[in-house]
């Protein structure tokens, strides 16, 4: 369940990390003004349209991280604000070949019988795009 209170927390974040006013940021992510307002004083709940707004306007704003505070902001390089270290993971900045290594590394040893085990690994992005890396 959405923690109100620490979604507007959140909301601060970003409105500081990029330097923004309420009215400015309800701007740029083509909002009214009076929704940020409502939003901010706890009247209103934020909308599945407002947040969604949010991770696309500001690519480095993590949906779990906005919507529950797990991951990092910001979510690609640069300064790190963690609100919870704990629930970080292995794929909280983008992915390399390198991450994937790590992440076939992690599998427990008796599902490694062969290095075929694995036929392919498939990386799906928020933005609706994926990778996908196989054995050939």
């Amino acid at each position: 369940m959405l923690n109100q209170e620490e979604f507007i927390d959140r909301l601060h974040k970003v409105f500081n990390h990029y330097g923004l006013s309420a009215s400015t940021f309800a701007d740029e992510i083509k909002v009214q003004r009076s929704s940020i307002s409502h939003l901010l004083s706890g009247r209103n709940k934020p909308s599945l349209e407002f947040v969604l707004k949010i991770v696309d306007t500001y690519k480095e704003v993590d949906l779990d991280w906005l919507l529950y505070g797990k991951n990092t902001f910001p979510k690609r390089k640069g300064t790190t604000v963690t609100d919870k270290p704990e629930d970080n993971n292995l794929f909280t900045q983008k992915e390399t070949t390198t991450d994937i290594e790590k992440a076939i590394e992690l599998i427990p040893d008796q599902k490694k019988t062969t290095p075929s085990a694995i036929e392919r690994i498939v990386i799906f992005y928020k933005d609706g795009t994926f990778k996908e890396y196989s054995e050939k």
